[in-house]
């Protein structure tokens, strides 16, 4: 599959399990687009066939959900592409994985943010990503040598959506379900002209967490939980379920990156949650806003 290109234009790769976003990058950067044949074998192993010759800037598209197999493709197709003819390599991952574990909180812990940070910095001329977890470092530079890393924000986009569902002059109110969420609700409520606020959030296991409302007087409002990526959705849960119990009018979610293992899309249904909208940085149902411009500008830019 390939989509019409510039002559000076890079060449951008893609995985097929990708295709929509990587046709809509290709647009948007005016690209050709190839995509990468993988062959699994019974015993997990990976066989990739990238296209026989390659031009000298190749972009490729590789979100990092699902990791620990990723990773591995990873590797295959950038020293694959090299042998190619890649001189200028950049990845595209809207989703970069690994970037929570950013120090060792108990002896003898892998720091896998610095580590796979720089795994991909030493394959990559440039990495794109978008809303990584940088909690305690300014940019990926700092954990990523010898590559530029890029850390695009995506909460704009969801501001200006969120807004857009509510065409009066009543607009519903943004929450964080927890602190960290702050700077997402912040960004959206800016982009979109929308009130919010943050609760707090205790956390006891992957699966257990408690959520409080800071002191507002909610009841009939409409309220929209924005959060920069959604995986059990437990959090979203309780803070969905602390909402009602102020009586709020309603309850929607906006997430930049739905991961939404197992059944977690079924628990925000069950807790009340209405819609659930994403960016396409992580494929899923619930998509509405394509990150692709984001991506494009940043790829021209830089």
């Amino acid at each position: 599959m390939a989509t019409d290109a510039t002559d000076d234009a890079p060449l951008l790769l893609a995985f097929p399990d990708e295709a929509a976003l990587a046709q809509a990058l290709a647009r948007e950067l005016g690209a050709a687009l190839a995509l990468i044949d993988e062959h699994r074998f019974p015993d997990g192993e990976i066989k990739l066939r990238l296209p026989p010759a390659l031009p000298e800037r190749v972009t490729l598209l590789r979100g990092l959900q699902d990791p620990n197999h990723k990773l591995v493709a990873l590797l295959l197709a950038a020293r694959t592409a090299r042998t190619l003819g890649a001189r200028r390599l950049d990845l595209v991952s809207p989703y970069l994985a690994y970037m929570r574990q950013d120090m060792a909180f108990h002896p003898g812990e892998a720091v896998s943010q610095r580590i796979v940070a720089g795994f991909l910095g030493e394959l990559f001329d440039r990495v794109v990503t978008i809303d990584p977890h940088l909690h305690r470092i300014n940019s990926l530079d700092e954990v990523m040598p010898g590559s530029r890393g890029i850390a695009l924000g995506a909460a704009p986009l969801l501001g200006r959506w969120i807004a857009a569902q509510w065409p009066g002059d009543t607009k519903p109110l943004l929450v964080g379900p927890d602190e960290e969420a702050g700077q997402w609700v912040q960004q959206a409520g800016a982009a979109g002209g929308l009130a919010g606020i943050v609760c707090t959030k205790t956390r006891r296991g992957d699966r257990d967490v408690t959520v409080e409302l800071p002191g507002h007087t909610l009841r009939g409002r409409a309220v929209v939980l924005v959060d920069d990526l959604a995986s059990t959705g437990h959090t979203l849960v309780q803070a969905a379920r602390a909402l009602f119990a102020q009586g709020v009018a309603s309850v929607d979610a906006a997430v930049v990156h739905a991961l939404f293992r197992g059944d977690a899309l079924q628990q925000l249904r069950a807790a009340g949650i209405g819609r659930v909208w994403s960016t396409d940085a992580v494929a899923h149902e619930t998509n509405v806003i394509s990150v692709a411009s984001l991506l494009a500008r940043a790829l021209r830019q830089a």
